[in-house]
């Protein structure tokens, strides 16, 4: 199948990552599709990428709702009559610890990041397979290992890993394929803003370690696990070695963890 007739679905795509693996995709001749809450910055990112050339279809978009996500795929029906991948990218943060954190904060980010997720998931689920298509779950080393102050935030991924590695047995005989994606800290306005643990917005840098990645380096890496079909990517070494460490030795995981996290912490209750 042309490039050019490919139709990708990108969640998120207003900014980060999403807004560069759209790009991404669309340097390589696909259609793309930008969801994003922020309806005027959807509008700009696909102005940008018109210019450089990438069909590009903005939709403002929640995803917590499943009526709207419907919504949304039946207009790129109509548009363009197909979704070959869908990139599920969406997502927010909180950095507060457990006993500091409100319950609406909790619910919230599952509500985006998790709920969200299989909203759209589900509303595009009959397209994909039409076209025995991909889909991406953009995750974190917090899906498979612990990181300190972010219960929420590991939770909604954790229970990402769960429902995709699921869903991909039982889409296995539709050849629609599922991939995780892994990486640790990327630069992207997530990595400085998140939620307090009373829901205002917090700007405290996280402490981070190894190279930070750059959205196109996970853009890129998105792109080559729908073509090469990859079951799950852990990118950077830092994430490579959260991954075997946290199997292996999940103890000397956790203490290292705590080591470079609870700093950020320090003084609050916990």
């Amino acid at each position: 199948m042309p490039d050019t007739e490919r139709v990708v679905l990108v969640t998120g795509g207003a900014g980060g990552i999403g807004r560069a693996t759209a790009q991404a995709f669309g340097a390589r001749g696909a259609r793309v599709v930008l969801l994003d809450i922020d309806g005027p910055a959807t509008e700009a990112v696909a102005t940008d990428l018109g210019v450089a050339g990438i069909e590009a279809l903005p939709l403002a978009c929640d995803l917590t709702d499943p009526a709207a996500c419907a919504g949304a795929v039946a207009t790129v029906l109509e548009r363009w009559g197909r979704i070959d991948v869908l990139v599920n990218n969406a997502g927010i943060s909180h950095r507060s610890l457990f006993r500091d954190t409100d319950p609406a904060v909790l619910r919230q980010v599952m509500e985006v990041n998790f709920f969200g997720t299989v909203n759209i998931t589900r509303a595009a689920l009959d397209a994909l397979i039409a076209q025995r298509g991909h889909v991406v779950a953009v995750t974190s080393v917090a899906g498979f290992a612990p990181l300190l102050g972010r219960t929420a935030y590991a939770a909604s991924k954790h229970a990402l890993h769960g429902f995709f590695d699921t869903l991909r047995e039982e889409l296995r005989p539709s050849g629609v394929g599922v991939s995780l994606v892994c990486p640790s800290f990327v630069d992207t306005p997530l990595r400085h803003t998140a939620m307090a643990g009373d829901g205002t917005p917090v700007t405290a840098e996280k402490a981070e370690v190894g190279r930070v990645l750059s959205p196109s380096e996970v853009a890129e890496a998105i792109v080559l696990a729908t073509e090469r079909r990859t079951r799950q990517v852990v990118l950077s070494p830092v994430g490579k070695a959260t991954w075997w460490l946290s199997r292996l030795v999940p103890a000397t995981y956790a203490r290292l963890m705590r080591r470079t996290q609870l700093r950020e912490f320090a003084g609050q209750s916990g």
